[in-house]
């Protein structure tokens, strides 16, 4: 049965405007913040924002998949790991074979000689001391101001239960403390579950074109995300 005494509240346009200018002059405050870091300091706060965040969502997470957390930096056999994910993955997908493997191989150790550079970080994602997943950012091969987001895998053991999302977000996280303006990344036609996970982040694909350097011929899809820029806020 209803209760008479119930009221239901709404905002009027009014109401609505001065909560969307709070909300627009938070963000310019935080994103200011933000940048008056150093850049060693803002990936500190990106990481307590994000284990907050972890902490307000744990139910979920765990719910998903519970005992797998997201590692920062380099591990043992991080290199041979990942290698392993992305060859068993485009071998079944794309065809892919030793050319491919070579490739992913020696470019992910040449990076990993560069993570004492702070604009560069990997992650792992870790289930009982077995890496499950991970992604990088590269702020260094693609010029100033451009992220590089590369190895991006998850495990099939593990794809389809939010840690592709959670790996994602640590990611951008850190693009966002660190200042980049534009974060690229490179990836193939038909990988429609990825391509609904980058368009949800605010990629865009914005070139297309076949290639064959990985041992077969693919389309071969560049998707950019900018920063997006400081707003205003209203009267």
């Amino acid at each position: 049965m209803d209760d008479s005494r119930s009221k239901r509240l709404t905002l009027s346009a009014a109401g609505r405007q001065r909560v969307a200018a709070i909300h627009t002059f938070a963000t310019k405050q935080v994103s200011e913040a933000l940048e008056r870091l150093d850049p060693g300091e803002g990936q500190v706060v990106a990481t307590g924002l994000r284990l907050y965040a972890d902490a307000l969502a744990s139910r979920v997470d765990h719910s998903v998949r519970p005992g797998i957390r997201i590692v920062c930096g380099y591990r043992q056999g991080i290199v041979a790991r990942i290698t392993q994910m992305h060859v068993r993955y485009y071998a079944r997908t794309a065809h892919f074979g030793q050319r491919f493997e070579s490739v992913v191989a020696a470019g992910l150790a040449a990076f990993c000689d560069r993570l004492e550079n702070p604009r560069n970080a990997i992650w792992s994602a870790v289930r009982e001391e077995n890496i499950v997943g991970s992604i990088a950012i590269d702020g260094e091969d693609m010029g100033e101001g451009i992220a590089h987001l590369r190895w991006f895998i998850i495990d099939d053991g593990v794809r389809g239960g939010g840690v592709g999302r959670r790996l994602l977000s640590e990611a951008l996280a850190f693009v966002d403390a660190q200042g980049f303006t534009e974060t690229h990344l490179w990836t193939f036609s038909g990988l429609s579950a990825a391509r609904h996970l980058y368009e949800a982040h605010g990629f865009t694909c914005i070139e297309e074109h076949l290639g064959s350097q990985w041992g077969g011929e693919v389309l071969e899809q560049r998707f950019v995300r900018l920063r997006p820029p400081a707003t205003n806020p209203g009267p």
